[in-house]
């Protein structure tokens, strides 16, 4: 998928260090339990990658159209279902931290609604964060997501004493008559 600056595609073995740098970076990571390592990141690029070639659909690699740069990862992905509000699936993003402030986690993450809604049909979106990660929710709200504060809870999957648990949960449905 294309937007204007961007190329939302599957992954390739050269998004790895790029990938990984990011996912060590205190900065990119802060709203997050902790940084991960190379095998951790390479773990998750194998599962990000498989789960696009096996759906067809899923958290893309986004590349800078004008340099071919790898950027971060856009897309959706089925929630974990020890969720509260499994079954659903989830708009997500990560990018790199030079790549934080320029609206391409608001460009890619529109072209996937319009995927999601338009291609694959889906009914509705979910997307959650920490309570303090304004620039998701920013990005959440500027794809015409809403929260509802009675929906926000602890995660489940990170540690119960860490200090951004609470998290945020925000839900856009499919517009009427379809994508």
């Amino acid at each position: 998928m294309e937007t204007d600056r961007l190329l939302l595609r599957q992954w390739r073995t050269a998004d790895r260090e790029p990938f990984a740098a990011m996912n060590a970076d205190p900065v990119v990571m802060r709203h997050f339990p902790a940084p991960m390592t190379r095998a951790e990141s390479d773990a998750l690029a194998d599962r990000l990658e498989a789960a696009i070639a096996g759906r067809g659909w899923g958290l893309w690699a986004v590349e800078i159209r004008q340099s071919g740069e790898f950027a971060g990862f856009v897309g959706l992905q089925p929630v974990r279902d020890i969720l509260p509000f499994h079954p659903a699936v989830e708009i997500g993003w990560r990018l790199a931290a030079a790549h934080h402030g320029h609206g391409y986690a608001t460009e890619a993450a529109r072209r996937v609604r319009d995927h999601a809604f338009g291609v694959l049909g889906l009914a509705g979106l979910v997307s959650m964060t920490t309570e303090r990660n304004w620039a998701s929710r920013r990005v959440m709200e500027k794809i015409g997501m809403v929260r509802d504060p009675g929906e926000d809870f602890d995660h489940p999957g990170v540690p119960a004493d860490w200090a951004e648990r609470r998290h945020v949960l925000y839900r856009l449905a499919a517009p009427a008559g379809g994508g």
